[in-house]
């Protein structure tokens, strides 16, 4: 099985004492605009379809047990203020939640959870890192989050990423077509032009609009395609893989 949420109360109770070494992913995003033409839910949807992924890679493995929990679809995202479809919530929400969710899991002796994440606000990030301390030295979990932005993960990821002009598009709206086409306005994405703004450079105040992404999106969604998107699937899949494995060996 795939799905935590999917197993009986009984088959998780299991999980702690299998020869299998348990190891829980977490998705994360945020309901956000992205741009015209894709959905707000970008963000998680790239998520899930990284942690289903490796759990199909995985799922004959003979050492560790891949389970992707429920989603965590809301996060920090002040940068989408003026934007109809935002849904922000506070830091110290998402951080108690995070850490509940957590808690609750390295109570039952599964201390192994993986967040992972695509949704790259810097408030955003900094909670989820707060919040894997936390559950650290406080609860004694084995608790990580593949943080892509760190310079060893995005040198293995694409152009426009490493750019930081990655806000739908190029690189976001190219998973989205690989996994969710339907969810794309292809005709009008073919319409939009390059907006050069680096969320990079974002500025400690503002967000989307304040940079100059009046369409909330940045970089060249004209140009993705499935293809690209399940290419880069795959490299955010062996950067998953290759945590896994590093959290199972702790």
């Amino acid at each position: 099985m795939t799905y935590f949420a999917d197993l009986s109360s009984r088959q998780v109770a299991a999980l702690a004492d299998s020869a299998r070494t348990p190891v829980l992913l977490l998705p994360l995003g945020a309901v956000e605009p992205h741009g015209p033409h894709a959905p707000l839910g970008t963000d998680p949807l790239i998520s899930r379809g990284m942690c289903e992924r490796a759990a199909a890679r995985l799922a004959a493995d003979s050492e560790v047990h891949v389970l992707v929990l429920p989603e965590v679809p809301y996060g920090v995202t002040r940068f989408a203020t003026g934007f109809a479809g935002g849904v922000h919530i506070g830091e110290e929400t998402l951080h108690a939640l995070l850490v509940d969710i957590g808690a609750a899991l390295i109570g039952q002796r599964l201390r192994r959870i993986l967040l992972v994440n695509n949704h790259f606000e810097p408030a955003h990030l900094v909670t989820l890192r707060r919040a894997v301390e936390t559950l650290n030295f406080a609860y004694d979990g084995r608790v990580a989050l593949l943080d892509l932005v760190r310079r060893r993960h995005a040198q293995r990821l694409t152009e426009e990423f490493r750019s930081g002009e990655c806000h739908a598009g190029r690189y976001e709206t190219s998973l989205v077509l690989a996994d969710r086409p339907e969810l794309v306005d292809q005709a009008l994405m073919r319409t939009l032009p390059h907006v050069p703004v680096s969320l990079a450079s974002a500025p400690a105040e503002g967000g989307f609009l304040e940079m100059g992404m009046t369409e909330a999106y940045c970089g060249s969604p004209a140009e993705a395609t499935a293809a690209e998107g399940e290419e880069t699937f795959s490299t955010l899949t062996d950067l998953l893989v290759e945590a896994i494995r590093e959290l199972a060996r702790e």
